[in-house]
């Protein structure tokens, strides 16, 4: 079991163990000398059996030899010595151990069990292990490099980094330092076989020194403690910024099952990370540089974007990425506006985004006093402080200090966060991260796509942040304890748990003979939908037991055919009578499903396209539960949103009517999980048909865990 405080130990060890170090090995040669460099050279100790010297420095023989307590070892010896070393290490008192070797469950299932032993030891031993096949850590402010990486940073920030992958590390913590992200700490987790990165981020969340954490993962591991750690520094207000790799789509989950196929590993992450209150990014730079702004600016206030540059093609530039991305630049209010023209020469604009013009060369107060003024602004949460930089580490006095300085100013003077942000990208060396401090400049961000996106993502973080999250609320139904897990619906009974939960239903008539059937015909009065009812049966058009545009003087002769079709066709299966309902005219449908992923658990998925769901593949998912608000959201989120507004002379869709069904379903699904827990699969009602305020669901199903039903 890994504790806090065998987290703690594994993150701020003071003494050292090299297990298996090794003059041949150039992760021994790196690891020891960052230690040494750091140091703790006489706090690091040498072991290897086989070997009198190492690194120039005397051995020893085991970890109990050395004679004193062991904080942290570093686990060098090849897998099936591995074990050994744990127990030698928990001999000498450590609690934490980095295995750096290979050959665990990257291998294959014999690896795998020799990883899930190693860790069963572990715990035995009490002893948290990171990794393995892992390169180690490094906690920038308590000066600890245990990292096999060379030049590990050592001037402390406010940005924690954890990577799945070690080579890509490497480049990570390189960029950081070209783009001038601060780090506090490296974090290496390779396979996360015990310490995962959850682990590392719930500690991370309680240091006054990390204000933002950035993560690359391959996978997540340990949904449930990440989901915990995640929720923790969304609250703490400190950003948990991710590049998630692997964009793969998971197979159907069911042929019956429309929202099985939809619901793939991609989408099921990108919404789970939403709603845990993650941003998600594409690229090392994105990850990099939006957790560099988190980290200055916190959670924003309000999410409105001041631009203030000395460039009209600059604001010319970042108007056009705002709106790419949907990031808001407000019009400045009235006094700001007022404000603005006592400074401006004649020839500038007051609005947002400013350009100042190069009056401000001349006068470079004028900076001052646009900074302040936008950035006390009612509609502005962060400004965007746009000049300038050197990019030679040349030692020359900088001609722009001046502007700089005013900048900073004028940042001192405003009322929400202000970056500076050069033009493009380019690298922030020691000498203008000297000129910045001289400007009272808290951050920089290098290249205006880099700032615009970033600031943009951390406005709509900011807003999540704010939204109350939707509450458990289960239906007491009579009609869902009644049912037996893993025995099939039809689509009757599946309407029946619908409108017990209030869901609306395309009105209907369950009946069990020819005479039963003409009778609900002449009471419809139009054309009619006539359909098997079967438990056994999904597909039921496939073997013809679906008719459409029944006339009602055909109602009777229709049921008898219907029904010896259907008998001919699947001897085998149960007949329950028909279901006959009115037919509809053509209007927009929406699938709705709710189904059950392994690791997050229910997820709904609202879709455009009914039937052609697949082909449109235009999808928006949410765990449950939802609300309404959250439902509202999920539709106008659609590629396709636009046509619930109404298109060729159909009414606009009642949103919040749509709205009420969808979390009613979701609803129906937490009520089912609350009786028959994981027996409960998934629902889906395809299509739910929108026509102005009239929402009905035409067609549902329901679905056990382990059973393989027939579709529809």
């Amino acid at each position: 079991m890994v504790t806090r405080e065998s987290v703690d130990a594994l993150l701020t060890p003071r003494s050292f163990a090299l297990i298996g170090a090794s003059d041949k090995s150039t992760f021994s040669t790196l690891l020891h000398g960052n230690l040494v460099a750091a140091g703790h050279g006489e706090s690091t100790f040498l072991v290897n059996p086989r070997r009198a010297e190492v690194h120039g420095r005397t051995t020893y023989p085991t970890c109990a030899a050395v004679g004193r307590p062991i904080d942290l070892v570093h686990v060098m010896v090849p897998a099936a010595a591995a074990p050994d070393a744990l127990r030698d290490a928990a001999a000498a008192g450590a609690k934490a151990a980095i295995v750096l070797s290979s050959g665990w469950s990257e291998t294959g299932p014999e690896g795998l069990a020799r990883q899930e032993a190693l860790v069963a030891l572990a715990g035995e031993l009490g002893i948290a292990v990171l990794g393995p096949n892992v390169l180690g850590l490094v906690n920038v402010g308590a000066g600890i490099p245990a990292m096999a990486l060379s030049d590990p940073p050592t001037e402390p920030g406010p940005v924690a980094l954890i990577s799945q992958s070690g080579a890509s590390c490497g480049a990570m913590k390189e960029f950081a330092a070209m783009a001038g992200v601060g780090l506090s700490h490296v974090l290496t987790v390779g396979n996360e076989a015990m310490v995962s990165v959850g682990h590392l981020v719930d500690a991370l969340v309680d240091d006054d020194a990390v204000r933002a954490v950035a993560i690359f993962m391959e996978s997540i591991k340990q949904p449930a403690i990440f989901a915990d750690a995640a929720r923790r520094a969304a609250a703490a207000g400190k950003a948990v910024v991710v590049l998630k790799a692997g964009r793969s789509e998971l197979a159907a989950r069911s042929a019956a099952s429309h929202t099985g196929a939809l619901v793939g590993d991609d989408r099921v992450v990108d919404a789970m990370l939403a709603d845990l209150g993650v941003i998600r990014v594409d690229t090392i730079e994105e990850m990099l540089v939006t957790a560099g702004i988190a980290a200055h600016t916190g959670p924003l206030v309000r999410p409105g974007i001041g631009v203030v540059s000395i460039s009209g093609g600059a604001c010319d530039i970042v108007a056009d990425l705002a709106e790419a991305v949907g990031a808001e630049l407000p019009e400045l209010s009235t006094a700001t506006t007022a404000a603005l023209r006592e400074r401006m020469p004649d020839f500038g604009h007051a609005h947002n985004p400013l350009d100042i013009t190069g009056a401000a060369i001349i006068d470079p107060s004028l900076w001052t006093a646009s900074v302040t003024a936008v950035g006390t602004d009612p509609s502005v949460g962060a400004v965007l402080a746009v000049n300038s930089l050197p990019w030679r580490e040349d030692g020359r006095p900088f001609y722009g200090q001046r502007f700089v300085d005013a900048i900073g100013t004028g940042a001192a003077g405003a009322a929400v966060p202000v970056l500076y942000v050069t033009q493009t990208s380019q690298p922030v060396g020691p000498q203008v991260r000297e000129i910045l401090r001289r400007g009272g400049i808290g951050h920089v961000v290098p290249g205006l796509r880099l700032a615009v996106d970033g600031v943009g993502r951390i406005a709509r973080w900011s807003e999540r942040r704010r939204r109350p999250r939707p509450r458990p609320t289960t239906l007491a139904l009579p009609e869902v304890a009644a049912l037996t897990p893993g025995e099939p619906l039809s689509e009757a009974a599946a309407r029946d748990l619908l409108l017990a939960a209030g869901v609306p239903a395309v009105p209907s008539w369950h009946v069990h003979s020819a005479d039963e059937a003409a009778k609900a015909a002449a009471d419809s009065g139009s054309p009619l939908a006539m359909k098997i009812v079967s438990a056994d049966i999904g597909h039921k058009s496939d073997i013809g037991g679906v008719r459409l545009g029944v006339e009602p003087a055909h109602a009777a002769t229709t049921y008898d055919d219907l029904v010896a079709t259907c008998a001919a066709a699947r001897p085998d299966a149960r007949l329950d009578g028909v279901l006959i309902s009115p037919m509809r005219t053509p209007a927009t449908e929406l699938l709705v499903g709710v189904t059950r992923d392994p690791e997050w658990g229910l997820l709904l998925a609202v879709g455009l396209g009914g039937v052609l769901v697949e082909v449109l593949d235009d999808v928006a998912l949410a765990p449950l539960p939802v609300d309404e608000a959250a439902v509202l959201r999920m539709l106008q989120g659609l590629r396709g949103s636009a046509l619930l507004d109404g298109v060729r002379g159909r009414p606009a869709a009642d949103r919040a009517a749509v709205a009420s069904a969808v979390a009613g379903i979701g609803r129906l699904a937490e009520a089912l999980e609350a009786v028959h827990g994981a027996a409960f699969d998934g629902i889906e009602v395809n299509p739910l048909r929108v026509e102005g305020s009239a929402v009905e669901a035409l067609d549902a199903l329901v679905t056990w865990a382990g059973a393989e039903p027939d579709g529809h």
